[in-house]
């Protein structure tokens, strides 16, 4: 018979480190690779649930608006910029062919600027009014990316207030525009849990122009509130001119596919100060109830 074979220091040492090293001896909320396999699909969407929800009540976030549009548009400045640079270009390189279909799309850009302005203005100015140490209400909150995004967590930032960036992991990695605030900056693997945490608190929609992102996330609020899932908030489109090119809701309620009185589910308005009194006419400037939205 084989006797036992002696095992040196150095040799026991290795055993002992190869079973420390293997995955199957890390606990378990430290396994990186189990938590990120398709058993743990359900734990993930609870954690992305809970990590946010705590986070706000910690900074006693009671009530939100949420801001939605495009993350293309840029600040007038730097539109004015832009266009200004390929005139130039223009007449030193009349032969460019390229040239006259990038000054038309800056000068567009430059034309969607104003709504980057609005929506900056427009956090400003709830934000500056809501906002307080005991309950802080009407807490802007947006995709945290750039375009519309930045320009309203920036109206938020130059007022001195809070605001919410609810960050999504893409294939083109999004990075968070600098003025959400550092401790209300979270980032989403799933769109089904970013969705529901911006409707989680919110007691006002604006949707500013946009492309499918924001289209995406206007119908899915009205569908809710047309079917009773959400409560009744004011949803504000800003830029009547857009909104009427981009949906006819005329021609839905023509063709019997919604009811009249689902067009007076939002207002269209054109500046912040009209979303402002959109908001008040509905609240009468009284901060809304600390209830959740959904049912």
């Amino acid at each position: 018979m084989q006797g036992t074979r002696t095992i040196g220091a150095s040799e026991r040492d290795a055993l002992l480190r190869a079973i420390e090293d293997s995955p199957s001896y890390r606990l378990a909320h430290e396994d990186t690779e189990l938590l990120a396999s398709d058993d743990l699909r359900p734990l993930r969407l609870q954690l992305e649930m809970l990590k946010p929800e705590r986070q706000l009540r910690r900074h006693k976030v009671q009530s939100t608006v949420v801001v939605f549009g495009s993350a293309r548009l840029v600040p007038p400045a730097q539109a004015r910029a832009q266009l200004a640079a390929l005139e130039q270009r223009s007449f030193a390189q009349p032969a460019d062919a390229a040239l006259p279909a990038q000054i038309a799309r800056a000068r567009k850009q430059l034309d969607y600027a104003r709504y980057y302005e609005e929506a900056r203005r427009f956090a400003e100015i709830v934000s500056r009014h809501f906002q307080q140490q005991q309950r802080r209400d009407f807490v802007v909150v947006t995709g945290g990316g750039p375009g519309v995004m930045e320009a309203a967590n920036r109206g938020a930032f130059d007022a001195g207030a809070r605001s919410i960036g609810l960050n999504i992991t893409l294939q083109h990695e999004q990075a968070p525009n600098p003025f959400v605030s550092p401790e209300l900056c979270f980032r989403f693997r799933y769109f089904g849990l970013r969705k529901m945490h911006f409707l989680l608190r919110a007691r006002a929609l604006v949707a500013f122009p946009g492309g499918y992102g924001t289209l995406d996330e206007l119908f899915e609020v009205l569908t809710l509130v047309q079917t009773g899932k959400v409560k009744r908030v004011p949803i504000v489109l800003v830029g009547a001119a857009f909104w009427r090119r981009a949906i006819d809701f005329d021609f839905l309620v023509e063709e019997g596919l919604v009811n009249a009185e689902d067009v007076g589910l939002f207002a269209v308005v054109e500046t912040a100060e009209e979303i402002v009194a959109v908001l008040h006419a509905f609240y009468g400037g009284v901060p809304p109830a600390n209830d959740t939205a959904l049912d």
